[in-house]
């Protein structure tokens, strides 16, 4: 009789242990949830997280909020994520430098594409190629006309190496054959300053940047990076009118969660985002940013991820860029 006690007591014990792991990855169903945002407030990404957070709330009925942590072009904040414990109460809120810094910092202690999970995207942001009016270039054309009537005079500013900014103009000039001097600032608003100052010739900005300074009749677009014309400039050409292959360089914005995170809260969030995404709330909130909402399935994002990863890569190491 008490040899059975003691068998039955180790074979308890032993399904104890064995469930263990299943049970702390699946008690989140009251915690918190952290929207990590690798990036300081303020910015489109930090707007995406504090706007769908409240929903994700709402709809989930456990607390979303959002935690900022800068720094490293985002490596600091990603990295934070990928070594988070995978049980559902850390997401990664953020943006395509993701997959431009892997190629970027070849010695990152992690890889952003193979270490998190995809959940789904949030929207799309387009760039604006803009220059002074005082410069004389009118279109997209007059742009690669001179460059290379005059290789490397022209130049362009971006808010630092290996940003969107930077290496939207880089696939530009790899694709046209031109060249162009690049000039590096720290952040945007001293090169929009430049800009606007006659300091630098041209520049890609997000279209939520450049926008009033258009209509404002202090900067002059030629070209959106989206495949049509936005509805808010209307008049603006697509990059693809050169026809160059493949010139879009809209960012893509979404939520990723540390790999090996649980299968089913990955859909439960996946599925709400699809609901919020398409609010009419959040698409006014997400057009003041110039983004425009977008859902996918965590196949269809992950699918997404792995080829922009190669294509910034391919272009990194053709370009030789290196990060500052």
């Amino acid at each position: 009789m008490t040899l059975n006690i003691q068998r039955r007591s180790l074979v308890l014990g032993g399904l104890a242990t064995v469930a263990a792991p299943f049970v702390r990855a699946q008690a989140s169903d009251s915690t918190s949830v952290r929207l990590l945002v690798p990036f300081t407030p303020g910015t489109g990404i930090d707007i995406i997280a504090r706007t769908i957070g409240p929903h994700l709330s709402e709809r989930m009925k456990r607390s979303f909020y959002v935690e900022n942590k800068a720094g490293a072009s985002g490596n600091i904040g990603t990295q934070d994520v990928v070594r988070a414990t995978p049980d559902g109460t850390t997401l990664l809120v953020t943006v395509n430098t993701m997959v431009m810094n892997r190629a970027l910092y070849p010695h990152l202690p992690f890889d952003p594409v193979k270490d998190l999970a995809p959940v789904s995207l949030t929207s799309w942001g387009q760039l604006l190629l803009v220059t002074n009016p005082n410069k004389n270039l009118n279109s997209l054309q007059d742009v690669i006309a001179r460059a290379k009537a005059n290789p490397g005079r022209l130049n362009y500013g971006s808010p630092g190496a290996g940003t969107p900014h930077h290496l939207a103009m880089e696939l530009l000039k790899n694709k046209a054959h031109i060249s162009l001097t690049h000039i590096s600032y720290r952040g945007t608003a001293p090169a929009v300053t430049d800009l606007i100052g006659g300091q630098i010739d041209v520049m890609f900005l997000p279209i939520h940047v450049a926008l009033q300074q258009v209509k404002a009749g202090k900067l002059k677009a030629l070209a959106i990076s989206s495949d049509k014309p936005s509805p808010l400039l209307p008049d603006v050409p697509p990059l693809n009118t050169l026809k160059l292959g493949n010139l879009n360089v809209d960012m893509w914005y979404g939520v990723l969660a540390p790999a090996a995170t649980p299968k089913p809260f990955i859909e439960r969030v996946n599925k709400e985002l699809k609901d919020i995404l398409a609010l009419p709330a959040v698409a006014t909130a997400f057009q003041a940013q110039g983004m425009t909402p977008a859902h996918s399935t965590p196949e269809e994002f992950g699918k997404l991820i792995v080829a922009d990863a190669k294509r910034w890569a391919d272009l990194i190491k053709a370009q030789g860029i290196t990060a500052e």
